[in-house]
This record gives C-alpha cells, sequence and structure tokens, in this order.
C-alpha cells in the first residue's frame, strides 16, 4: 500500500483543514487507518484512527470534538477534518494503514504503511 497525504497548509486559529490520504495498492479497504502527528523535536504521537469498513473511529483526547475521520473504499482515501484549530496544532500530520486489525491502532509500531506527510501550520 502506498500513501500519499495532502491538504496541508498554513492557516489561522480557529480555522479548519482537510487532509486527504490516497492509496494505492492492494486491499485498502482490508486495512485500519490511522492519522499521526509530530511536532519538531516531538514524538510522533496517535490522532486519529478509523476501522477497515468506516464503523469504528478513535479520536485523541485533544481532538475530540474538533477533529473527525472518515474514509472511501472506493475512492481509496481516508480524509481528516481538522475544525478550530489551534497553533499547537502545529505539526506534519502523517497517514498510515495497519493490516491487522483496530488492536494497537494508537501506537504508531503497529502500522505497516506510511505516508510521507504534510506540513499544518497554524498561526496565532
Amino acid at each position: 500500500v502506498q500513501l500519499q497525504a495532502s491538504g496541508g497548509g498554513l492557516v489561522q486559529a480557529g480555522g479548519s483543514l482537510r487532509l486527504s490520504c490516497a492509496a494505492s495498492g492492494r486491499a485498502f479497504a482490508a486495512h485500519v487507518m490511522g492519522w499521526f502527528r509530530q511536532a519538531p523535536g516531538k514524538e510522533r504521537e496517535f490522532v486519529s484512527s478509523i476501522s477497515w469498513a468506516g464503523t469504528r473511529a478513535v479520536v485523541a483526547d485533544f481532538a475530540k470534538g474538533r477533529f473527525s475521520i472518515y474514509r472511501d473504499n472506493y475512492e481509496n482515501t481516508v480524509t481528516l477534518q481538522m475544525n478550530s484549530l489551534k497553533p499547537e496544532d502545529t505539526a506534519v500530520y502523517y497517514c498510515a494503514a495497519k493490516s491487522n486489525g483496530v488492536s494497537g491502532a494508537v501506537y504508531t509500531t503497529g502500522y505497516d504503511y506510511w505516508g510521507r506527510g504534510t506540513q499544518v501550520t497554524v498561526s496565532s
């Protein structure tokens, strides 16, 4: 599975961005998809994940009420809608694919494939 994230950019605090991850290769629909982020000098952290059927989504506490995730298994895409952005949301955002179920989806080590990342910068 090859992943390409897009949609990042510069936005003012309180604004919104929609990140998209396009997947190519085999069996996208069989993979749990996740979004992670990494700010300068910090470890990569979990943002959100969604099960292969799109029926189970998990969102990190810092993103609850602001971010949502959904997927389209016909278009092979997963989207992270981010609203009410804050300067502390500034980071490179990565999408990832996991082949062995939803267990451990909050951990980077659980994922088999990673995209290159897209920069999100939120100005105050």
